[in-house]
C-alpha cells in the first residue's frame, strides 16, 4: 500500500514556465501548496490562480524556506540561484526537489551533494524524462537482457523555440543560465534518460558546439519562456552559449552485464525547425533494439532482425507490468510530460512519506552534481578538440 502524502506541504519558488508544472502536477497528487514566491505580481497571481495561502512576492525565497507550513521545497528559478536556494533550504530542515541543471560549476554543485548527505532530508534533481513510462520500461528491458548486449544508443533533443534571432529568453545569457545553455538545458535531460536506461554513467566525452545566431535581439523587459516578444522594440546583443552541439559519449560498465562500454552518439539543438520537443532514444543490442521519441510519448518501437517488429503501447501486453505504479490511465488514454511530473514527484514523495524505504529511482544531488561535471567535460571537449575523461 501506499503511504499517505496528503500530509506534505509544498512551497514552489518561481513563477516562470515550469514553477506551474511543479504546482499543478503536486495537486494531482493530493498534495497541498502552501507557498509559492517570485516577483510581486506573478506571485500573488500564481496563488491567486491555484488558491496558494502564502505569497512571497520580491523574490523573497528566504521567507518561503523559513515557512512553517512548508516541508519540501520546489526550487525552480534561473540556475544561478539554485544552489543558493538548495543549500539554505537543506539547513533549514525541508526536502528540496530543485530544477536542472542543479548549478553553475561542479564545485558550487559538490556543496549541495555535501549538504545533502549532512542532512536527513531527501534531495531529487526534476530529471522528470525517468518517469515516462516508456523510459522505464525500455530500462527493464535492458537491464534483463531482452535485448542482448548493448552495441551502441543513438538519438537527440530538437527544440525549435529559439530559432529565430528575436526569440529570447534568460536561458541564453551565460551568467545566468550558464555557459552550456543547449546541452545544459535539454541534453542533459537526453544523457540522464540514458544513464538511467543503462544503469550507468559516461566514462568519457566528445564534442564540437556552436552558435549559429552570433548575435541576438533582445527586448528591454523579461520574457517567459516560449513566448515571443515585438522584434521592434528590441536591442542586439552578443551570444555567448550555443545553439546546436554534436556529441559522442562512452558508457562505464553496468552491474547487470547487458551494457558494457557502450558507445552512444546525440545532436542536441534548439534551432531545430519543426521540432517542439523531441527527445528521441534508440538503444540498439546484440539481440534487438527499442526506439522511443517524447513527442510520441506513449509508444515505444521493438526492432528484430529475424522476426517482425513491434509497436509497444502504454497500457497494453508487453507494456505494463514493468512499468506498473508509474502509469494511471488504460491504454489508449494518453500519458505525456505533464504525467511524467506528477509520477517523479509521487515517486519522491513516497520516499519522503515512507521514511526512505520506497526505491530512490529519482535523480539525487549526486546525478545532478555529474551531470554538471559532465557539461564542464564537453565545454573542455569542444575547446581541446579531444576526447575528455569523466
Amino acid at each position: 500500500m501506499r503511504p499517505s502524502l496528503a500530509h506534505l506541504r509544498a512551497g514552489v519558488i518561481g513563477t516562470g514556465f515550469i514553477g506551474p508544472v511543479h504546482i499543478e502536477a503536486l495537486k494531482r497528487l493530493g498534495i497541498q501548496v502552501t507557498a509559492v514566491c517570485g516577483s510581486s505580481a506573478s506571485a500573488a497571481a500564481t496563488a491567486s490562480q491555484w488558491g496558494i495561502p502564502h505569497v512571497f512576492g520580491d523574490y523573497d525565497y528566504k521567507a518561503l524556506i523559513a515557512c512553517p507550513d512548508v516541508d519540501v521545497v520546489h526550487i525552480t528559478s534561473p540556475n544561478n540561484q539554485h544552489v543558493e536556494q538548495s543549500i539554505a533550504a537543506l539547513k533549514a530542515g525541508k526536502h528540496v526537489i530543485c530544477e536542472k541543471p542543479l548549478g553553475m560549476n561542479s564545485r558550487d554543485t559538490a556543496k549541495v551533494v555535501k549538504a545533502a548527505a549532512a542532512s536527513n532530508r531527501v534531495f531529487a534533481v526534476n530529471y522528470m524524462c525517468r518517469f515516462f513510462p516508456a523510459v522505464l520500461q525500455m530500462r527493464a528491458m535492458v537491464q534483463r537482457g531482452d535485448l542482448g548486449r548493448i552495441i551502441h544508443v543513438q538519438g537527440h533533443f530538437f527544440q525549435d523555440w529559439l530559432l529565430k534571432e528575436s526569440d529570447y529568453n534568460w536561458r541564453l545569457l551565460a551568467s545566468e543560465g550558464g555557459k552550456l545553455r543547449a546541452v545544459g538545458d535539454i541534453g542533459t535531460h537526453w544523457v540522464d534518460a540514458v544513464s538511467f536506461i543503462l544503469g550507468s554513467k559516461p566514462s568519457r566525452v566528445f564534442a564540437s558546439l556552436e552558435t549559429f545566431h552570433k548575435t541576438r535581439l533582445r527586448p528591454t523587459g523579461e520574457v517567459k519562456t516560449f513566448a515571443a516578444a515585438d522584434p521592434a522594440t528590441m536591442t542586439p546583443y552578443p551570444v555567448d552559449t550555443e545553439d546546436f552541439a554534436s556529441v559522442l559519449l562512452q558508457f562505464a560498465d553496468a552491474p547487470h552485464g547487458f551494457a558494457s562500454n557502450v558507445h552512444a552518439n546525440a545532436a542536441i539543438s534548439q534551432v531545430a525547425a519543426g521540432w517542439k520537443c523531441s527527445l528521441a532514444i534508440g538503444i540498439y543490442g546484440t539481440q534487438g533494439s527499442v526506439r522511443w521519441d517524447l513527442q510520441q510519448p506513449n509508444e515505444i518501437h521493438v526492432g528484430r532482425r529475424d522476426e517482425p517488429n513491434q509497436i509497444l503501447q502504454r497500457g497494453t501486453p508487453g507494456f505494463s507490468d514493468d512499468v506498473a505504479g508509474f502509469t494511471d490511465y488504460p491504454g489508449g488514454h494518453a500519458e505525456g510530460f505533464s504525467d511524467s511530473h506528477k509520477m517523479h514527484y509521487r515517486a519522491v514523495y513516497q520516499h519522503i512519506a515512507s521514511n526512505g524505504t520506497s526505491p530512490i529511482l529519482f535523480a539525487t544531488a549526486t546525478d545532478g552534481h555529474d551531470e554538471v561535471r559532465l557539461c564542464e567535460a564537453v565545454l573542455r571537449s569542444h575547446e581541446k578538440h579531444s576526447w575528455v575523461n569523466l
